[in-house]
């Protein structure tokens, strides 16, 4: 009976403990003219639903309290807004005082001189870098027959097998985006690169708690072997001298750009156009494909 009652008193402790401080997390947030939603965790905010939930959390939180709310995630404090028309005008305004923010575990680990952390001339001067590698003719004569290529080449060897449709999309992702950046390089160095890049994708959605076993730790780690990586790479074009066709040729092609990057800034735009890159593909991959899967259809390679 004793033993009873002193679990039900910790019970009893630890669920006033957890009211209490989950009381105080919304009252510190509960400033004048910040739009409504819900807090969590002090720290850890509401970053496990988040995660747990992926899209739904979304979809929950804009039903409970409209487009526009705040929540805690990734900690940081956040405003959220799925407000398409707002979006729009922050998006359009950066240079009037309205700046876009990212999770400190996303500016870690993609790189503080990445284009979607500087603002002002800056982000102006790497947005006219990136913006040369891919004008109309390029894409049309360029990057479209190049992508157009990889994935016949890619598609063909999922036939006739069990595949994890899953693991084999975000695999293609990142192939086909690297194949663009690095050219006939990417085959030799894509076996070592893919493991290290999905580390750092899962770090850059994770607090950014530093200790050992954290996907943040991993994350980091990841970095600085990518780092090395395209470093490898960069020193090796530079030493062979030869003309590549691919985006980090052009980047390298310093006599030949208006906007001239560091060696620095060229590795996290290129970390940033593969993420990027890889996020939006494999998510829109894996939709169609639930939609497919959904609607009952069966899916063949053409």
């Amino acid at each position: 009976m004793a033993v009873l009652l002193m679990v039900l008193a910790a019970v009893l402790f630890l669920f006033s403990v957890s009211s209490a401080l989950l009381r105080w997390n919304e009252v510190r947030y509960r400033k004048k003219g910040l739009p409504p939603g819900t807090m969590g965790w002090p720290v850890f905010g509401e970053t496990t639903d988040f995660l747990k939930q992926g899209p739904n959390f979304m979809k929950n939180q804009r039903a409970r309290y409209g487009n526009i709310f705040k929540s805690h995630i990734l900690g940081c404090p956040t405003i959220v807004s799925m407000d398409p028309e707002l979006n729009r005008y922050i998006l359009m305004n950066e240079g009037k005082g309205l700046v876009p923010g990212y999770p400190q575990s996303m500016l870690d680990i993609l790189g503080n001189r990445n284009i979607a952390a500087v603002h002002g001339s800056t982000h102006k001067y790497m947005r006219g870098a990136l913006l040369a590698l891919i004008s109309p003719a390029m894409i049309r004569e360029q990057l479209l027959p190049t992508i157009d290529e990889f994935m016949r080449t890619h598609l063909s060897f999922w036939d006739s097998r069990i595949i994890d449709i899953q693991q084999m999309t975000k695999e293609m992702a990142l192939l086909s985006a690297l194949k663009q950046i690095a050219g006939a390089d990417s085959c030799s160095m894509s076996q070592a690169f893919m493991p290290e890049f999905f580390k750092l994708v899962l770090g850059t959605l994770s607090l950014p708690i530093d200790l050992p076993g954290t996907s943040y730790r991993r994350g980091v780690q990841a970095r600085k072997n990518i780092i090395s990586m395209l470093r490898q790479l960069i020193e090796g074009r530079r030493a062979s001298k030869l003309y590549h066709q691919d985006m980090l040729g052009r980047l390298l092609r310093t006599e030949e750009n208006k906007y001239k990057l560091t060696d620095e800034e060229i590795i996290d735009q290129i970390i940033t156009i593969l993420y990027s890159g890889y996020e939006t593909v494999s998510t829109t991959s894996k939709s169609i494909w639930r939609l497919e899967k959904r609607k009952g259809l069966r899916i063949r390679l053409i």
